[in-house]
């Protein structure tokens, strides 16, 4: 008998899992993905998976993230996704969070058999999947019908619940819980700490977003309005987050939209697909440029940015050419709306409120990077809260990590 290559064998595989016609399983995607439907529009392909493709030697890399998309959309109209579950073990996991990380040790917890419940702060399940990224990137009904994939595979969901606050780690295990995995990702904003932040008009990041594009019923009460931008708006930062900011407030109507970074365009840390939609969409970029003040006009509405030139020094400790201010250089620029997109860090109120769970610099929970283990026996991390803001697909690995030694945990109890 003849012995399949190793480029014959992943083709004749793929194209046995889905009806005739589909060139791709997405099966296989599923083995590796916990949220490849989602992962396939959100993540850097060019710098991940694209970016190490073979091909990419020879003329061009394979499409892989609109392919990952395309088929497991194809699979959920055809023959659905299902999450396959394992035979029941009796153990209870409590899950916080329902951000990627979340999601992707739920759904590997469910395949190993455990009784699973997500307890999530929102109205909503998705976290940044929902709350953050816009739908012009990720629609939510992608995410949606993901978390009823786990739903109706046994998951268990409780939202407008703050753990920390609501309810303590040290009351879940009280309630029966034999493991925690703490997901909650990075979600308070950065300040910039200048004169006139706090001015109407200057608006972070998390909560322009989430007004500008979730249904106001899954918002809190205080953000169930639509920003009204004016004509001129400012998005302060380099990163993805900067990009979703200037192409909602876009599509907000805004007239004019820059993006303010003070290095130059090869320190930035978001994606290059992104910037360059932002610029197709009608964004403007303006380099080594500082704000050091929000200024109101006479009914205290932001309505000027006094910014500073810089120029670029030493390295810092990542490696990137620290930005100094160039004195005398000071100038103005007229806004209407101004967004910080500074960054974000994790709620502290977890940490503060968990015996024996470490911390370090701006709340991040100590945690093992390969299994997710914390310091306190039972509870386990993963994501942005533990590495600060990165990729989804980051976060969705760490929770894939977690549930396989969290399994392992519970399997030696």
């Amino acid at each position: 008998s003849q012995t399949l290559s190793t480029d014959e064998q992943p083709a004749r595989d793929m194209r046995s899992g889905l009806p005739a016609g589909a060139a791709l399983p997405a099966k296989l995607y599923r083995q590796t993905s916990s949220l490849p439907e989602i992962c396939g529009r959100v993540c850097p392909q060019e710098q991940l998976c694209q970016g190490s493709c073979s091909h990419i030697k020879s003329h061009a890399s394979v499409l892989t993230g609109p392919l990952e998309a395309y088929v497991t959309c194809y699979e959920r109209r055809t023959v659905g996704v299902k999450v396959l579950v394992g035979s029941p073990t009796g153990k209870k996991v409590a899950i916080v969070g329902s951000g990627p990380a979340g999601l992707a040790c739920t759904e590997q917890l469910l395949q190993k058999g455990h009784d699973v419940t997500v307890i999530e702060s929102k109205p909503a399940p998705g976290g940044l999947l929902v709350y953050g990224i816009p739908p012009f990137k990720i629609p939510r009904e992608i995410v949606f019908c993901r978390v009823g994939d786990m739903q109706e595979a046994g998951a268990k969901f409780s939202f407008n619940t703050v753990v920390g606050k609501d309810i303590l780690i040290d009351d879940l295990f009280e309630q029966g819980f034999e493991a925690v995995f703490v997901g909650v990702g990075s979600n308070v904003d950065a300040p910039m700490e200048v004169p006139g932040e706090d001015l109407p008009g200057v608006y972070k990041a998390s909560e322009f977003l989430a007004r500008s594009n979730v249904d106001m019923e899954l918002l809190p009460k205080k953000w169930r309005s639509r920003p009204d931008v004016g004509k001129r708006v400012v998005v302060i930062g380099g990163g993805d987050t900067a990009s979703d900011c200037l192409r909602t407030a876009l599509r907000l109507g805004a007239d004019e939209v820059t993006c303010l970074y003070r290095r130059t365009i090869k320190e930035m840390p978001g994606g290059v697909k992104d910037r360059e939609l932002a610029l197709e969409e009608g964004a403007h970029y303006q380099f080594l440029t500082q704000p050091v003040k929000f200024i109101g006009n006479d009914e205290g509405h932001l309505a000027k940015i006094e910014c500073i030139r810089m120029q670029l020094g030493e390295p810092d400790a990542k490696g990137r050419r620290k930005p100094v201010p160039i004195e005398g250089s000071n100038f103005i620029v007229e806004a209407d709306t101004a967004i910080l997109a500074l960054g974000y860090w994790p709620d502290p109120v977890i940490g503060d409120s968990t015996s024996d769970l470490k911390t370090q610099k701006y709340g991040l929970i100590v945690a093992d990077h390969e299994t997710g283990a914390t310091t306190r026996p039972g509870v386990y991390a993963g994501g942005d809260d533990v590495t600060g803001p990165d990729l989804v697909v980051t976060a969705m690995v760490a929770g894939r990590k977690a549930a396989t030694a969290i399994d392992t945990y519970l399997n030696r109890r």
